[in-house]
């Protein structure tokens, strides 16, 4: 078969030509933005932070001081963050019903805490509300469990996930940034109830 070599050279021409379609780069863009966003749909439903320590205190003393809210101000890791921050209890002193509210700077925000059940001893579950800088809605969990003379505690964090939280966690864990938050938390209960002893 005998082919000229015009046309050879016009068909090497056009597979060589360096053709700019101004549609590829917005393609690619379109490509990679889907992309992203399947793996962000494809994120976890829900999360949950664990931090657990062994106190060397009797149970019925690192229950109280998780149990009521009043106390929280000795130990939780976020209450010395706002000297200015405003403090609201309602409900009962302790236990299931009991409320507290807070109002404070960027790094507190807003938001309040409900104690849904508690079980001496054992288990103290609270509804943990977010309003601001964000709104969420999620569970809070300590559980107990004696072991000898010291005692051992849990603190769990969980809840749904929605779009924008699992977007969050494509570039930030939860377990990164509340777990820190707990381990200083427990830390500073165990000195606490150390020093009641």
């Amino acid at each position: 078969m005998y082919v000229s070599f015009e046309r050879l050279e016009f068909a090497v021409s056009l597979a060589t030509k360096n053709v700019y379609d101004p549609m590829i780069p917005a393609l690619i863009i379109l490509a990679v933005i889907v992309v992203f966003l399947i793996v962000v749909a494809t994120r976890p439903d829900d999360f949950r932070v664990t931090r657990s320590a062994t106190l060397d205190a009797q149970l019925a003393a690192v229950f109280a001081q998780v149990n009521d809210f009043h106390n929280w101000q000795d130990w939780s890791p976020w209450a010395k963050l706002d000297p200015n921050i405003k403090n609201t209890y309602e409900g009962p002193s302790a236990g299931k019903g009991a409320i507290f509210s807070w109002v404070g700077n960027k790094k507190v925000g807003e938001g309040r805490m409900t104690i849904l059940e508690s079980r001496p001893n054992e288990l103290v579950q609270i509804k943990l509300e977010f309003l601001k800088p964000f709104k969420s809605t999620n569970t809070a969990e300590f559980t107990f469990k004696p072991e000898g003379n010291q005692t051992r505690i849990n603190w769990d964090m969980y809840g749904p996930c929605n779009f924008m939280s699992k977007l969050f966690t494509v570039f930030m864990s939860y377990d990164k940034m509340i777990g820190p938050d707990f381990e200083r938390g427990l830390g500073n209960l165990k000195n606490v109830v150390a020093k009641r002893v």
